[in-house]
């Protein structure tokens, strides 16, 4: 991923340098699970170590001997052996890799990756949760309209809105903890996944101390379904932040203003009109999130391999899965940022409300009605011919009607009611009684 979407702590998991490490780790491991097995002598094993000791103070060396060597050899796994072989100097290197086929250590070290990656961007979620709850709870009571297909449809709180939002995140909380246990499975089960040539206990030794599980049944390598299932996830929280992205997009178009991303001192909306301040990051947001989509797409399609294996998957696996991660990474540091400085504009949304011209409260009315015993079609009608009469003047053009007094003019509902009823019931009291038990149920 290019370095303007990206941040460095998820970078330096996906580097060459973190990479090259693990698969030390895994190489010195499973020498170490045989010496305890009697198949490899202490002795040699001590040789081995202090090879691998020095490929890890010189992660860079390693690294260009090993691209020097796959130019010939065309294979990065007999590269990275050979080039540790190299250091080793000694005939004890006969011993590295032993028993292993590449896959072995690749999906090994690539479960690794996937698990470090998780628990950065769960550390994100649990970064940007708590802003997101203090911000619901700033507008907890604050007024705004609710819409549906675009249309004023009943009121809202904004604190609502982003209590709704917040439980989104919970949730892809939730499924990235799944999917990082999913992934935390490694093998070093073989060519084809039998354990011919090294004990089940050697996986076992090398998985746990990695912090992983080994994997039940594989081929020659881990069934790509739980790579899937990871990105799958990462599309998945992709796709909340989107839906706030476009949700936030929309509030701050002109007409609307009711919210509107945060815009720095000096910034610069448009280089031709220099009164622009366009919702930039959230647009860009939106379009991150087609890439993590598109990237899951790809995970799928990775997990139909012929047979034991082919390497299809593997040239996909190099590009998706550090981008993905290293996207939702800076999309999420995004997200807490713009909701941290999100400029909210109450009066804005209390003069959005006064454009309905009350019509939002005729479910309310609907209901009165036919508690008072008409039945559903007659109370429809009656509320209906009120509020159409409401939006003809609203289609004029005019603002010098209140769906209220409409009601109150008309002879047939007013008759069912009350002095003083239909004021109560349309109210925006009415519609916020409940919102406090909403905020509970989410501990906010």
């Amino acid at each position: 991923m290019i370095e303007r979407y990206s941040r460095p702590e998820m970078r330096a998991i996906w580097s060459e340098e973190n990479k090259l490490r693990l698969w030390l780790q895994i190489e010195l491991l499973t020498t170490e699970a045989l010496v305890e097995a009697g198949i490899v002598p202490a002795a040699d094993y001590r040789r081995i170590r202090a090879g691998c000791q020095a490929c890890l103070k010189d992660l860079a060396g390693l690294r260009k001997r090993q691209l020097e060597l796959e130019q010939t050899l065309q294979h990065d796994v007999i590269a990275f052996t050979t080039a540790v072989a190299e250091r080793i100097n000694h005939r004890a290197s006969r011993w590295l890799h032993y028993g292993l086929t590449s896959s072995d250590v690749v999906d090994t070290a690539f479960a690794v990756q996937l698990v470090q990656s998780a628990d950065l961007l769960l550390a994100d979620l649990d970064a940007v949760l708590p802003v997101i709850a203090r911000r619901a709870c700033e507008h907890k009571f604050t007024p705004c309209i609710g819409r549906s297909h675009g249309i004023h449809a009943e009121p809202i709180t904004f604190g609502f809105k982003l209590a709704g939002m917040y439980d989104e995140f919970r949730r892809a909380r939730r499924r990235l903890e799944s999917a990082r246990y999913s992934v935390a499975v490694g093998k070093l089960s073989g060519a084809v996944g039998t354990s011919a040539h090294l004990p089940p206990r050697i996986e076992r030794h090398v998985c746990n101390k990695l912090g992983l599980r080994p994997a039940p049944v594989a081929t020659q390598v881990v069934p790509r379904d739980l790579h899937a299932e990871f990105q799958t996830v990462l599309a998945l929280i992709g796709a909340s932040i989107e839906r706030w992205a476009v949700e936030f997009r929309h509030l701050q178009r002109t007409e609307v203003l009711e919210a509107e991303e945060p815009f720095g001192k000096g910034q610069k909306g448009s280089s031709a009109m220099p009164h622009k301040r366009n919702p930039i990051t959230w647009e860009r947001l939106t379009g991150l999130a087609r890439i993590l989509r598109a990237n899951a797409l790809a995970a799928v399609e990775n997990v139909a391999l012929w047979h034991e294996r082919d390497i299809s998957h593997s040239s996909v696996e190099r590009v998706i899965f550090p981008d993905s991660c290293t996207l939702l990474d800076y999309m999420l540091h995004l997200l807490r940022r713009l909701m941290d400085g999100l400029q909210v504009y109450p009066e804005n949304m209390r003069r959005n409300l006064g454009l309905s011209l009350g019509m939002y409260h005729s479910q309310t009315v609907l209901l009165a009605l036919i508690r008072k015993g008409l039945t559903r079609e007659q109370a429809y009608a009656l509320v209906q011919r009120n509020a159409m009469k409401t939006w003809e003047v609203k289609h004029a053009g005019r603002d010098d009607a209140n769906f209220l007094e409409t009601l109150k003019q008309d002879p047939e509902v007013a008759r069912h009611f009350e002095p003083g009823e239909l004021e109560r019931l349309c109210s925006l009291d009415f519609h916020f009684r409940n919102l406090p038990q909403r905020f509970k149920a989410l501990n906010l």
